[in-house]
This record gives C-alpha cells, sequence and structure tokens, in this order.
C-alpha cells in the first residue's frame, strides 16, 4: 500500500508552504497531507497594523491567537492528523525546521501511527533541549542578531514571537535572505516571505519531550540534509543524525542530501519530491 505522507512545517510557517511539494507528490502518484498546527494557516493572527501601511507601534502591542499555544497542544493536533491517516495505510511523517520538535514528541507517544519519520533539516532533540542547541559550536554561524532586526513587540510581554516580515528594511531583509533563500533569487524570496505568518509561539519543550529510544527509536527514520542551510547549519544537521545514531544505533538514520537552503527544497520541490517517494517503494521480500 502506497503510504500518506504528513507534512509538518516549521516556524512562521503553514500548511501554504507545501503547496508545490504536494503538487510534485501528487504527480508521481502520491498521497499527501500538510498540517496547520494550532494557530497557523487560516487561525492565523494578521492584525491591521500589519497591513500597508504599517502602524509599527500597533503592530508591537496586537494580540495575536497563538499566545499560550502550547507544543503539547501542537502534538495533540498532529496526532489526530495521523490516526486519521492511519486509517487509510501507512503514514510517513515529514517534518520541516520547528516542527521536527511537534514530529519528535508525536513519535514518542504514538510510534504505533508512524511507518517512517522524515527530518528535512528539523530539529530533534536528543542530548540538550532544544534552545540550548543555539548556543552549541554548530550554530556559531548563524547571525541571530540580524535576523532579531525584524522582531515586532517585546516577546515576554505579547506572550509570543513576532516578526515583521512585510519591512521594507534592507537590512532586515538581506539577513532574512542570507538565512532562509540564499540561493534563490529576489523574487523568489519575497514571495515566499509573504507566505509566513507573524507570530509563533514560544513553548519548544522541556527535557521531557526528547527522544527517546523506546519509542521514538523504534521508527524507521531518514534525515534529509540540506547543504546550504544556514539557519540550521549543515554542521547541526550532522550534529542531530550522530546524537539519533548513538541513542539507537541498532535503528540508524537513512541519509539523503539535497543541495538546497532552508527553503529553497520547496521553491523548487521536485528533487525532494524524488526523494520522499523513493521512500514509499517496499523493500524486496527476504531483504
Amino acid at each position: 500500500m502506497r503510504p500518506t505522507y504528513v507534512l509538518v512545517h516549521g516556524a512562521f510557517s503553514s500548511s501554504f508552504a507545501f503547496a508545490p511539494l504536494q503538487a510534485e507528490l501528487g504527480l508521481l502518484g502520491h498521497r499527501s497531507v500538510a498540517v496547520d498546527l494550532p494557530g497557523h494557516g487560516f487561525a492565523a493572527t494578521y492584525s491591521r497594523a500589519y497591513q500597508a501601511p504599517q502602524d509599527l507601534e500597533g503592530l508591537a502591542t496586537a494580540p495575536g491567537a497563538i499566545k499560550g499555544v502550547t507544543l503539547a497542544d501542537n502534538v495533540a493536533h498532529l496526532i489526530g492528523t495521523l490516526e486519521r491517516a492511519k486509517r487509510n495505510g501507512p503514514v510517513v511523517l515529514v517534518a520541516h525546521s520547528r516542527g521536527g520538535l511537534t514530529a519528535t514528541v508525536a513519535a514518542n507517544q504514538r510510534p504505533d501511527l508512524i511507518d517512517r519519520i522524515v527530518y528535512v533539516s528539523a530539529w530533534c532533540p536528543v542530548d540538550l533541549d532544544a534552545n540550548a542547541y543555539y548556543a552549541e559550536p554548530e550554530m556559531a554561524s548563524v547571525d541571530a542578531a540580524s535576523l532579531a532586526s525584524a522582531l515586532a513587540g517585546n516577546p515576554a510581554e505579547l506572550g509570543l514571537l513576532r516578526v515583521n516580515f512585510r519591512t521594507a528594511d534592507p537590512a532586515a531583509l538581506a539577513a532574512l535572505k542570507a538565512a532562509f533563500l540564499a540561493d534563490g533569487t529576489d523574487e523568489e524570496f519575497l514571495v515566499f516571505l509573504n507566505t509566513f505568518q507573524p507570530d509563533e509561539n514560544l513553548d519548544t519543550g522541556t527535557p521531557e519531550d526528547r527522544a527517546r529510544a523506546d519509542t521514538w527509536g523504534r521508527i524507521p527514520r531518514t534525515y534529509v540534509r540540506l547543504t546550504e542551510d544556514t539557519s540550521i547549519p549543515l554542521a547541526m544537521q550532522d550534529r542531530m543524525i550522530r546524537e539519533g545514531d548513538a541513542l539507537t544505533p541498532e535503528n540508524p538514520y537513512d541519509v539523503r542530501t539535497l543541495t538546497s537552503s532552508h527553503l529553497k527544497w520547496l521553491v523548487d520541490p521536485a528533487p525532494a519530491a524524488r526523494v520522499l517517494g523513493d521512500l514509499a517503494v517496499p523493500a524486496p521480500a527476504g531483504s
């Protein structure tokens, strides 16, 4: 039976970003569903202050629906989708970027619902909490200060993280492009930037949300490395692969590699669709 690919987006994103990839998967004969985590997609907040002309003072204080959304909320929502998808046969769970946190906890809780888990330059905490990785040497090349130049409001006061992706500040735009789509055209970058939503929740989990050998570790898994990614550098991707393999050496990652920045694989999704499609090929009998 062909699997259903369940696609989980990263921070500030939504199911909308997966539309080109889903088209490619469909043309290859594969079924897929893209998830909107709570507070994302049509449940996101786009205040009038975010519209043009922007009211930056208003944007810094406007409430957002994603306030109070937790990692546990994301996981519960994803598990509900996995339960429905599993009724139709095998499930391949595909997570990108911050979506890896949600996918990992879902795999900890319900490994019975997942036939393979795929991380595409996605976070899978094993040795450290998710936020702690940002202080590690593998993340030293990430220009966090430049990225913070687009922040709007105080996260502690808002109860959420807000970024003004509609900024016209050349320095902020240059930092965002370098981090996410340096290998894309300026036009591709601006199009993708306008698919982002301004708000993201603050909860990245606790030590209890790291990958567990007895549940997560039983699931066949793939890591798709993105060689040109500068927001989760290749060195950090490789570290997560090593940590996962050390946790369950009897079930190591199947590692694939794409030449792509953090977002280019979604802008030009045909190579990624082929990689994902290969995972659906049944193993020969007796292998």
